[in-house]
């Protein structure tokens, strides 16, 4: 007899609707993390971007929900083969908040409350592809999901959309993540299948 864990029973995608390969389409959201899920307090949030140059612009939590924020309707593709057809977010554009930093570098190492990392291009934190997310399905983002805030950068697996953001260090050279240093992909695109390196 099997053993059947909530969050991970699949079911058939709809074929005018395909998945990527080797996904399962589920209706939970199953919680997946690297280790313990930290504290943060909305009144010690806060988020840091640091450039190639050393020069660093913070948000705190006020700051962050002064900026105009928008509503994402997405669906999200995890590394451990479940995806999850619209998903509904709110937060804010990552375009928003780097819109005044100058940078030449053109790769980001994501930084967690909790020492989570993990890293991507610059590029695909721009045109509208990314935000720090806050609200999930019309609620708080609970913290075993990210919360206060998280990482939402849906066209990449999930473990890019790093929980518990608390920073970006902007770089001239990739650096890995968490996960990429034990093999995970360097990119992580799930239409490519890219789940190692």
């Amino acid at each position: 007899m099997g053993i059947v864990t909530r969050g991970f029973g699949g079911r058939r995608p709809d074929p005018g609707r395909p998945l990527p390969p080797g996904q399962f389409l589920t209706q939970d959201f199953p919680v997946l993390s690297a280790g313990p899920t930290p504290d943060v307090e909305v009144d010690r949030w806060e988020l840091v971007v640091t450039t190639e140059h050393g020069h660093v612009r913070r948000w705190s939590w006020g700051e962050l929900m002064a900026t105009p924020a928008e509503d994402v309707v997405t669906d999200i593709h995890c590394v451990t083969r479940w995806s999850k057809h619209d998903t509904r977010w709110r937060g804010v554009s990552v375009d928003v908040l780097l819109g005044d930093v100058e940078t030449t570098g053109e790769f980001v190492l994501v930084h967690s409350y909790g020492g989570y990392t993990t890293n991507l291009p610059l590029a695909d934190l721009l045109d509208g592809q990314a935000w720090i997310a806050f609200e999930y399905e019309g609620e708080p983002l609970e913290p075993v999901h990210g919360g206060p805030a998280r990482l939402l950068v849906p066209h990449l697996y999930f473990w890019k959309s790093a929980k518990w953001v608390r920073g970006f260090e902007i770089h001239d050279v990739d650096e890995p993540g968490f996960w990429e240093t034990y093999g995970y992909h360097g990119y992580g695109d799930p239409w490519l299948e890219q789940r190692y390196a």
